[in-house]
């Protein structure tokens, strides 16, 4: 029997994040990892200024720097030829509006910058949680091979298909968004026609192919989203090969057909999410990251949104009293403070599925009837929407509560 004082379920984004985070407040934290090895499989993700804020206050910045990639710009390209219809200026303007970068980075090379602000010996592999109970004195953890383990609290970050969230919520049934993607990595020499400095959608009458650099423009993550039947498991690394994304991107411009030759591994990923729940934590246990507000990933705001669960919640833990009381209070203002902007995020990415935008912009999917100006006012409008999510800095937010609160009790 070992006793620890915050134990976290999963070593993925959201678990290391809150990890690094609790221990770089002097908070006894230690994650337990099913795998055998601390890896994570994936391609490319995006990290907003509201993540790279938080990152960078960690420490992170020298390694962002060396292995992310900063986009210059998006632009919006017509499917069947290529042409472009709109243009979004990121780079510089967007860390100046912002306060902070908007990156595109390995969700691998992510994964070992987070897990190096951790000692090896507070991350344990090959512990598969089965099973646990709250007590007074704090929660007992199963895990299969018969290991136990006490913790004062539990942070559920074991992802979609949580065991925590399932012990929380009980039996929920995922919702299919209609639409699956084929995604993998391509060397950027590949794709001679595209700039490593900037991102590409090219949309299509009911679907879109985004493709973004990462590694330092060595390689672009491609995602090509398309309607596919209900029926596909819910995973985001089953297999999937080139001709399958032949057939998806059949008769779309050559720049993307380009894909079809350049892939060297192409992986499926049906787009599940669940409804957002109406409570994640008892007195000593809660969910974190896609355990607690799984979402489809047209905001790309999946992993940032778990890194601002994981700061969160190691700002509300230090701050809070010890013992049970302490810990209860600490995991009451934790999920009122995500909760509500989660679920908006949550919901809002479900809006940004393709067939909506095509809907809003049908000028995307051919370049007649359109001006360019009218393009790039509707790309320009549809970043204003996410503004507010770019613009989060949750640590801020959470130190003005506390003063206010201070303040009234004053």
């Amino acid at each position: 029997m070992t006793t620890t004082t915050i134990a976290v379920i999963g070593a993925g984004i959201g678990g290391l994040t809150a990890a690094a985070a609790l221990h770089r407040r002097g908070i006894d934290v230690h994650v337990y990892e099913r795998g055998d090895t601390l890896r994570e499989q994936g391609v490319g993700m995006h990290l907003g200024p509201n993540g790279t804020r938080l990152l960078t206050r960690m420490g992170l910045t020298e390694q962002l720097a060396r292995k992310a990639v900063r986009p210059e710009a998006l632009e919006v390209r017509a499917f069947h030829d290529g042409s472009t219809v709109a243009r979004q200026e990121m780079g510089a303007a967007w860390e100046e509006r912002f306060g902070a970068p908007y990156l595109t980075v390995h969700r691998g090379d992510l994964h070992r910058m987070l897990a190096s602000l951790l000692p090896a010996e507070r991350v344990h592999t090959g512990r598969e949680l089965t099973g646990y109970e709250e007590g007074a004195k704090g929660v007992t953890l199963r895990f299969a091979g018969g290991t136990v383990t006490r913790a004062s609290a539990l942070i559920g970050a074991d992802g979609v298909h949580s065991l925590v969230r399932r012990r929380l919520a009980g039996p929920e049934r995922p919702v299919y968004s209609g639409n699956c993607a084929l995604r993998g990595l391509v060397d950027a020499a590949e794709l001679p026609d595209l700039d490593p400095a900037q991102m590409y959608m090219f949309a299509g009458p009911a679907g879109r192919v985004l493709l973004y650099p990462v590694r330092g423009g060595r390689q672009f993550t491609y995602v090509a989203v398309a309607p596919a039947p209900e029926g596909l498991d819910e995973s985001w690394t089953s297999a999937a090969g080139p001709a399958d994304l032949d057939a998806t991107l059949a008769g779309w411009a050559p720049q993307v057909r380009a894909l079809v030759g350049a892939a060297r591994e192409v992986r499926r990923w049906a787009l599940y999410d669940r409804a957002p729940l109406e409570r994640w934590s008892t007195a000593r246990t809660t969910l974190l990251g896609d355990a607690a507000h799984p979402m489809l990933p047209h905001h790309g705001q999946g992993a940032n949104q778990a890194i601002e669960d994981g700061v969160a919640l190691a700002i509300c833990l230090k701050e809070e009293a010890s013992g049970a009381a302490g810990i209860a209070a600490a995991l009451r203002r934790y999920e009122a403070t995500r909760r509500p902007h989660t679920t908006r995020v949550q919901l809002g990415s479900r809006d940004g599925q393709p067939t909506t935008t095509e809907k809003r912009n049908p000028s995307m999917t051919n370049n007649s009837g359109n001006t360019d100006s009218n393009n790039n006012r509707n790309v320009n409008n549809q970043a204003a929407d996410v503004a507010w999510i770019l613009a989060n800095d949750v640590e801020a937010d959470l130190n003005v509560n506390n003063n206010n609160l201070h303040s009234n009790a004053a």
